[in-house]
């Protein structure tokens, strides 16, 4: 399939040139090695040798650098059209990361509709501890001018939104941001998007991140964080925190998240020809009572996907005609999809945000953001389009047997 001509990335920006080539190759020369491996090895070594008091080869101790790490990140930096990028243990681990290049008082102005673990560690820790955290809608410009405030000193982005799909226009957002204050660092949460569709470096974000556990991996059997700058002055920082807050991967996670990196461009391509497919079959649906895709032109911002991404990922969102036993019952029907949390792997998933993935979040806030119990969460995975639409027929025949 030549994806620059399919019907579904018809008005999409074009492909980031030679991403799999990059994905291949940067951080993957086998001249590094004595032994020439085409594959860079495990490095287990929790520490190496040095010349002498002071005089290594680059490496001290793992936590502090790892040749198996270093190969990812020289990857990722490359996909996201960054200088550099660090690794962590999760996705979560990333967002601590980042938030204690702040100090108590500094204040944080968080898209409100977000991954719950995000929500949960902003207002349950970061606010617990001295920074002050807030939430506002980004979509809407006035609203973002309005609750900056003279402390402000992190604007956390999500987009598309986790899980209501919203679409948040990245680069004005950072210029209201650094028109704002210079000294406002702009993070975007990546990790719906992977670098194959969105490169919010290239938006005038300061940062992008990732649960790299979901599409940057894309084959949920790894939990790691990511996140990838341009600026030196950030990097500097993050890598010191990369060492002394000590959040960092295995290298046997950063060897199968880097093999997954290699097939990422493949992957988002038939992410969002399934997702296209399963996103028309549910819109057409007398059993659904609204899909939100941002691939879809019904969606509100179909047109702003189109201007700042390549591409639409496998994340959709719909609700379900009826009350929450509708819910349920779909899926507790389904056979193909696995009711489980977490996304972008190969297979597919269904969960129901209120009970599931954002249940931290408090009742008023996702009733408010549109999470109610008639909403359900797909990530359509790489299985046979015509496969996982028939699973997805016969729960909803489950769940409305009466009609």
């Amino acid at each position: 399939m030549d994806f620059k001509n399919s019907d579904c990335a018809a008005g999409f920006q074009q492909e980031f040139r030679s991403f799999a080539t990059d994905a291949i190759h940067v951080g993957q020369e086998p001249e590094q090695w004595n032994s020439m491996a085409v594959v860079p090895p495990i490095s287990l070594s929790t520490t190496f040798k040095q010349y002498g008091p002071g005089k290594h080869a680059g490496f001290e101790y793992s936590r502090s650098g790892n040749p198996t790490r270093n190969c990812l990140e020289k990857a990722v930096a490359a996909l996201d059209g960054g200088k550099y990028c660090v690794a962590l243990a999760s996705g979560l681990a990333a967002t601590v990361t980042i938030t204690h290049m702040l100090k108590s008082g500094d204040g944080i102005l968080c898209m409100n509709d977000v991954y719950g673990g995000t929500n949960r560690y902003f207002q349950r820790v970061a606010a617990e501890i001295g920074y002050d955290v807030s939430f506002a809608d980004f979509t809407n410009l006035e609203v973002l001018k309005a609750a900056l405030k003279p402390n402000t000193k992190m604007l956390w982005i999500e987009t598309p939104t986790n899980p209501t799909m919203k679409i948040v226009d990245i680069q004005a957002c950072s210029d209201v941001a650094h028109e704002y204050s210079k000294n406002i660092i702009v993070v975007v949460d990546n990790t719906f998007m992977s670098a194959y569709f969105q490169r919010p470096l290239a938006l005038g974000a300061d940062m992008c991140m990732y649960s790299a556990t979901k599409y940057m991996n894309g084959h949920t059997d790894v939990v790691m964080g990511l996140i990838s700058v341009s600026r030196e002055d950030l990097y500097e920082q993050l890598k010191f925190l990369q060492n002394a807050l000590g959040g960092v991967p295995s290298p046997f996670d950063c060897y199968m998240c880097n093999r997954g990196l290699k097939t990422l461009h493949l992957r988002m391509k038939q992410h969002f020809k399934n997702a296209l497919a399963v996103a028309e079959f549910l819109e057409a649906d007398p059993r659904v009572e609204k899909v939100i895709f941002p691939g879809l032109p019904s969606h509100p911002q179909h047109e702003l996907m189109k201007k700042q991404c390549t591409g639409c990922p496998g994340m959709i969102t719909f609700y379900i005609k009826g009350k929450l036993e509708h819910a349920t019952t779909f899926l507790s029907n389904l056979k193909l999809f696995a009711l489980a949390e977490s996304l972008g792997g190969y297979e597919s998933l269904a969960e129901h945000p209120a009970i599931m993935t954002h249940a931290s979040v408090p009742e008023n806030e996702r009733m408010e953001l549109g999470i109610s119990d008639t909403l359900i969460r797909l990530s359509v995975g790489l299985e046979d389009e015509e496969d996982i639409i028939a699973d997805l027929a016969q729960a909803l025949s489950a769940a409305h047997a009466e009609t």
